[in-house]
């Protein structure tokens, strides 16, 4: 029916159409600047599924017993996943100097440590965090568990193998390479030492029910995936932030993130190296979380 390398038109209303369904599903929002993307990264589904046309490929998703495996793949092919380990240092210093200092006092009776990396694609981040708590010598015999979680499944497989190029370290200090990684034919592969804390997981973060599994988390990192989701979704996603965060836990989006004209919840709180947000200490429901 078609070249293998052909693009199969779509039109402006089926377009809205399925975005619409994707942005309902997992919160990515694509403006009207990204038909062109869509119709050239879903082609393959459309070919794949032997269908007509796109407007064929939007009946299969609304109808199909088996969206949820079909939604997998569109995410693969939309969304890009560049990272890299210890990214945005000045945050990371906050995080490492001040944010543990006040944790390690905090649960020094449970002696518990719980992280979450939300949207962790290939997994730099979640296994920097274990190596800066690491680094701090500061939870020698604690319960640490550091759970990286993201909505697509390809990312997710090369987080748990923990082999990496030389692109990911782009910012990260020689030494740390040589202690935590061991180099095999040009690759690098992650220590036990780095990894043994840290487990990965598939979630979308617009599911309420399956966040419920984390329990209560001290502190959320979630850099750079906000940006994509439009407000109403961003909203979604933080009021679940908060229900997820220990009275007194933080929030560390990416510096080109904040909540303003999504939730007042959250305290803006300025530390020496960087600022983040905290959930106030009180346990009184927020307005904004009705």
């Amino acid at each position: 029916m078609f070249e293998k390398e052909d693009i199969i038109p779509l039109s402006e209303d089926v377009f809205r159409l399925i975005r619409d369904l994707i942005r309902n599903y997992c919160g990515l929002y694509f403006d009207d600047n990204s038909k062109y993307l869509l119709e050239k990264r879903l082609s393959r589904r459309v070919k794949t599924h032997h269908l007509n046309d796109f407007r064929d490929y939007y009946r299969f998703i609304l109808y199909d017993k088996n969206v949820d495996e079909e939604f997998l793949h569109i995410i693969d092919n939309l969304t890009v996943n560049e990272t890299y380990f210890f990214r945005e240092q000045n945050q990371l210093k906050a995080f490492s100097e001040e944010i543990l200092d006040e944790l390690r006092e905090k649960n020094k009776d449970s002696r518990t440590l719980r992280i979450w990396s939300a949207g962790c694609s290939t997994g730099e981040e979640p296994y920097t965090i274990a190596m800066l708590i690491n680094e701090s010598g500061k939870f020698s015999g604690w319960d640490i568990e550091i759970y990286g979680s993201d909505i697509n499944q390809r990312v997710l497989q090369t987080a748990r193998k923990g082999v990496y190029r030389k692109n990911s370290f782009r910012t990260t200090d020689p030494s740390i390479i040589k202690k935590y990684f061991i180099e095999e034919e040009g690759f690098f592969r992650i220590l036990d030492s780095a990894r043994k804390n840290v487990n990965f997981s598939y979630l979308n973060l617009l599911d309420p029910f399956r966040m419920r599994f984390l329990g209560k988390v001290d502190v959320i990192f979630c850099r750079n995936v906000l940006i994509y989701f439009d407000n109403d979704s961003r909203r979604k996603v933080i009021n679940n932030f908060y229900d997820r965060l220990v009275d007194g836990g933080y929030l560390l989006l990416g510096h080109a993130e904040s909540l303003m004209n999504i939730s007042t919840a959250f305290t803006l709180k300025h530390l020496k190296n960087d600022m983040v947000y905290q959930k106030p200490l009180k346990t009184k429901q927020h307005p904004d979380l009705k």
